[in-house]
């Protein structure tokens, strides 16, 4: 599920994988890495003597070879591994996403205002030992901002964030454009990283091939791309969440059989694992794990490639939707874990109104808008990413378009290959891939934005930016932005949202659960999320 936002232009293929983390293994890693040591450490360590001490392992189904620069990487395994590494001045809870002081000392007390400052936690600590400042702040944040850097994070802060400015060595003032309360939360996907480091020649692109050093309760011991990266606790944090395992090893494993293989059993090499397959939830739960999931954007999106005729007629993207047997595919390929989207949002997100137009399953309807856009004999490849979980909804798909007399073939790829071709500027006619904007929060105007907007690598995709409707679209989306009574806004990004239902150029066809298995007689204090991997910081040994 990997991933992008609305500011960020059309970028070569490198730069590109350094966004799409999120959508399923990215780009191998080859250069030897600070933080490497010459070979892998053992995949199958599970510290299983020393009590207390042991070692926690994990098993994430995502690759660790995307980006791990916190400004740029939407990659799932790295993500979720910095939020343990790194800390921003707010952080956020994972399941509630309610902000919460982490470097700063406290939340400030009006969300409302247009100047937040923060004071920074005294004896705050970077891995290697140099203390945290104001300059390592304002360093990160001039990264974000800077009209000529490009980064993800860049999208989430520049259309409300003014500046960052030093008051002294331990206090930052944040000026705004206008009342931003969704602000305090999204500070949580401002890193903070130490500016000796990474300002230095190569700097980034180390933070890009895995060289990570922050000030949370863990730091990177060794990362081999492609195997396991492994965590120590950080003895001199003196933070709100301590670290409550000596060690983390964290595997990658992508695919579904043994992955789950490393969970269960009497062999069982680990303790806890994401993405587990539906199919396999009833023998993970008889064997004495806990198997619990998170409903939220995770979603399989249909892109539509607008200037590859007859995908240009609305009347068309909105056929292939109504063709969808979605209660079929909820059914068949996700055992039950999905509900049909009704919105762009999934229903329990804050924001949720059911859209004007709902692609409820209606074959006839969608023979009837073919027909009335005078399109016959349509021969359609669906190019896709290989997420296990996609796979297993595409016969549906190919089935349900089949029926209406649309001849279709089904082309999945890696991941890296799909998106590759995206970013070649490769014609195409349909994508369908899996995303999930909430590794970046809940607010709907930061998912849209993920999603639309006029130099929106997505929009690029589609080849849709330069429509009048989509240019209409994109002020409605600023508007609403800039929106200081809540109510309001919430009923404008509503209203705009009606509008990308309607469109369907890039759309969600099902929103599905994401499992997470582990071992209760092990741990506890574990919350399944809805949004891949994993997130220890409240968890402990039972």
């Amino acid at each position: 599920m990997r991933d992008v936002t609305h500011d960020v232009p059309a970028l070569h293929r490198r730069s590109f994988l350094k966004y799409t983390g999120a959508l399923g293994a990215a780009a191998a890693v080859s250069a030897s890495l600070s933080a490497c040591s010459s070979g892998p450490e053992s995949t199958n360590e599970t510290g299983t003597g020393g009590g207390r001490d042991r070692t926690l392992t994990a098993v994430i189904g995502y690759g660790n070879d995307g980006s791990w620069d916190p400004t740029q990487t939407a990659s799932a395994f790295c993500m979720a591994a910095n939020n343990h590494i790194y800390e921003g001045l707010l952080d956020t809870d994972p399941i509630s996403r309610e902000p919460y002081a982490a470097l700063a000392t406290q939340v400030p007390a009006d969300p409302n205002a247009t100047s937040w400052k923060f004071t920074l936690r005294a004896g705050a600590k970077f891995h290697d030992g140099k203390p945290v400042t104001a300059d390592d702040v304002v360093f990160v944040f001039d990264r974000i901002l800077d009209p000529k850097t490009q980064t993800l994070a860049k999208g989430f802060f520049a259309s409300w964030l003014k500046e960052v400015r030093k008051v002294d060595a331990q206090n930052v003032e944040l000026v705004l454009k206008f009342p931003f309360p969704d602000g305090l939360s999204r500070l949580t996907l401002a890193k903070i990283m130490p500016k000796h480091v990474f300002s230095q020649p190569g700097g980034w692109d180390d933070a890009i091939k895995g060289k990570a050093i922050g000030s949370g309760p863990y730091r990177q011991a060794a990362h081999h791309p492609k195997s396991n990266t492994t965590f120590e606790a950080f003895a001199d944090y003196n933070g709100p969440r301590k670290a409550t395992f000596k060690k983390m090893n964290w595997l990658t494993i992508v695919d579904a059989a043994p992955r789950v293989a490393r969970i269960s059993g009497a062999s069982a090499g680990a303790q806890i694992a994401d993405n587990i397959p539906y199919a396999n939830i009833g023998q993970l739960e008889g064997g004495g794990l806990m198997v619990a999931g998170g409903a939220g954007m995770n979603n399989l999106f249909l892109m539509f490639n607008t200037k590859h005729k007859p995908f240009d007629d609305v009347r068309v993207r909105q056929a292939l939707h109504y063709a969808i047997d979605t209660g079929k595919m909820i059914e068949v390929a996700l055992k039950g874990h999905g509900k049909s989207s009704s919105s762009f949002l999934n229903e329990s997100n804050p924001s949720y109104r059911r859209a004007k137009a709902v692609y409820d399953y209606d074959p006839d309807k969608a023979k009837a808008l073919l027909k009335e856009a005078g399109v016959t004999g349509l021969k359609v490849e669906i190019l896709s990413v290989n997420v296990s979980w996609i796979v297993d909804c595409l016969p549906t798909v190919k089935s349900s378009w089949d029926a209406i007399g649309v001849q279709t073939t089904l082309n999945p790829q890696e991941t890296t290959a799909v998106f590759t071709k995206m970013d070649q500027k490769q014609d195409y006619q349909v994508v369908a891939a899996a995303s999930n904007p909430n590794q970046f929060g809940l607010d709907a105007d930061l998912i849209m934005h993920y999603n639309y907007g006029p130099e929106n690598l997505w929009m690029q995709y589609t080849r849709w930016a330069d429509d009048s409707v989509a240019k209409a679209l994109f002020k409605d989306m600023d508007r609403a932005t800039q929106e200081p009574d809540a109510e309001k806004k919430k009923a404008m990004v509503q209203d705009y949202i009606d509008v990308v239902a309607e469109q369907a150029v890039l759309y969600p066809v099902v929103h599905n659960e994401l499992m997470t298995a582990w071992d209760p007689k092990k741990l506890s204090g574990i919350r399944a999320q809805p949004y891949p991997g994993i997130n220890l910081l409240q968890a402990k040994w039972a």
